[in-house]
């Protein structure tokens, strides 16, 4: 079972950001819509990488975004080993950069709309898959590293 964890969260972070993403292009497209007092759902169309950095650099980010899901499919082991908050970083890593990668060669730019008031960024469920996934994984390894030090 726990064979099939991994790909289960890459599977369900994709399929997520490509239902939310699609209903965006349904009901946001070049608009923007108030939901609560601290939340819009803005139409954004993102060249850049997360959260609107590096703009009008999607070709580069294309072959960045395959290095980078390559090399992580490449260490997986090795990461998976350093315990169940490194393997599920790694799994959310994955299946937002394999989300936010399909955008890029689809359309030319990743779609973003999730747009919170304290927040200076539109972003997207792949970008916050990222976000949590990268930060449980650097902790998965420094977790496995500080017990072997000791």
């Amino acid at each position: 079972m726990r064979k099939l964890a991994s790909p289960a969260i890459i599977l369900a972070v994709f399929l997520l950001d490509r239902l939310t993403k699609a209903w965006a292009f349904k009901a946001l497209y070049g608009r923007s819509t108030q939901v609560l007092p601290f939340l819009r759902f803005t139409w954004a169309e993102n060249t850049g990488v997360s959260f609107g950095l590096f703009r009008d650099n999607n070709l580069f980010f294309i072959a960045f975004s395959a290095a980078l899901v390559a090399v992580l499919l490449l260490f997986k082991r090795k990461i998976q080993a350093h315990g169940a908050a490194a393997a599920a970083g790694l799994a959310l890593v994955l299946g937002g950069a394999l989300g936010n990668l399909y955008d890029r060669i689809a359309y030319g730019f990743v779609v973003d709309f999730l747009d919170f008031s304290f927040f200076p960024a539109v972003f997207n469920a792949a970008d916050s898959a990222i976000t949590v996934g990268a930060a449980l994984l650097a902790w998965g390894m420094r977790e496995k590293a500080g017990a072997g030090e000791k």
